[in-house]
């Protein structure tokens, strides 16, 4: 049988197919453009957040009176938590890499700071300056540092106090690899320097001093330090309750640094300190921390603490008390104008002479 002959296409059908193909073929286009603007726009976020974590004390500026969200204790140690070290208490850096320098002012030194020996010392060898109070202003003195400052954002909020109150810069470090940049332009500040405590989570902080460190690495250290920040005349340790409870190491640390003219705050995390048996055996005046003002996260609490500062300073004639960078501390240091009226708020430098 012959096949039978196809049905002519009704042309409503024709009109149709090519209709739906032209439908189908703006859909696929549709459909790509979408999915080439949204590969553009992925690449363009993972391009910019890239760049943006090359520099991470870069922040917008702010401005007057505004302040971003403090970086807190829990925070940091959340995030020193998740550091990974091969060998605990080792400062990779120094061993990698020796300066010239540093070596000659070492070999210079001899015998003030000899390698692998004890440090034993006269106090008249010393080439520095002993270290003496102020004489006494007219009213009282207060200082106020805030520790753990290391974003551009904290040391703005700082500024925007309008008051003479001091921050303590912590040196380079993983969460914070160009922290030395905010002393640029900065009279009055401090080096807040890591030293060994009880916490593992804090020693994993980059070249955190401890202990069982040499003379030389501890040398090295302090003159690395010194060339981060070669203005810089004060240091307080952050934590540090097991070094500065350690009378052979304090020693050897407080000699590196009064060679490389600093001055050292005892931040008297442990009441076992031997910062103040050293600093009287080298002939000078012995400055600690009086108050901490922010345990409490609260305005009334740091009022609270501040008033018993002010009561310190009019008993001894100053004192020192530490906050850090919270939000509510800076609040409670910007209300403070009625409870600081009795004393006169002085940055570091005006304690000593």
């Amino acid at each position: 049988m012959a096949p039978k002959p196809k049905k002519p296409t009704p042309k409503k059908k024709i009109l149709n197919k090519k209709r739906t193909g032209k439908k189908s073929k703006k859909s696929n286009l549709k459909r790509n453009i979408f999915i080439i603007l949204g590969v553009l726009i992925v690449v363009s976020l993972v391009s910019f957040g890239y760049f943006w974590g090359q520099e991470d004390t870069r922040e917008a500026p702010l401005k007057s009176g505004e302040y971003v969200e403090s970086y807190t204790t829990k925070q940091l140690l959340k995030d020193l938590s998740k550091i990974k070290t091969k060998k605990p208490y080792q400062a990779e850096e120094v061993i990698q890499k020796k300066v010239v320098t540093a070596e000659k002012k070492i070999v210079e030194r001899a015998p003030l700071i000899e390698r692998g020996k004890e440090i034993k010392i006269e106090k008249e060898s010393l080439t520095k300056e002993d270290v003496s109070l102020a004489y006494r202003g007219k009213k009282p003195r207060l200082v106020v540092i805030i520790d753990d400052v290391h974003t551009k954002g904290q040391m703005q909020a700082i500024k925007n106090l309008g008051m003479k109150v001091t921050p303590s810069i912590f040196p380079p470090y993983q969460l914070a690899k160009h922290s030395n940049l905010l002393a640029k332009n900065t009279k009055h500040y401090m080096i807040h320097l890591p030293m060994e405590s009880g916490s593992v989570q804090f020693n994993k902080q980059t070249k955190t001093l401890m202990t069982s460190f040499s003379n030389e690495r501890i040398a090295d250290r302090v003159m690395e330090i010194r060339q981060l920040f070669p203005h810089a005349k004060y240091v307080n340790n952050h934590t540090g309750s097991v070094f500065t409870s350690d009378y052979k190491a304090m020693k050897k640390l407080y000699i590196a640094l009064k060679m490389e003219g600093f001055v050292f705050v005892d931040s008297f995390t442990v009441a076992t300190s031997k910062v103040k048996q050293i600093a009287h055996e080298m002939g000078d005046a012995y400055v600690r921390r009086d108050i901490f003002i922010d345990n409490t996260h609260k305005i009334a609490y740091i009022h609270k603490q501040l008033k018993l500062a002010v009561k310190k300073a009019k008993k001894n004639g100053y004192a020192i008390a530490i906050g850090h960078p919270h939000k509510v501390t800076m609040k409670a240091i910007k209300s403070a104008k009625e409870i600081l009226k009795d004393v006169e708020l002085v940055y570091i430098d005006a304690i000593y002479k």
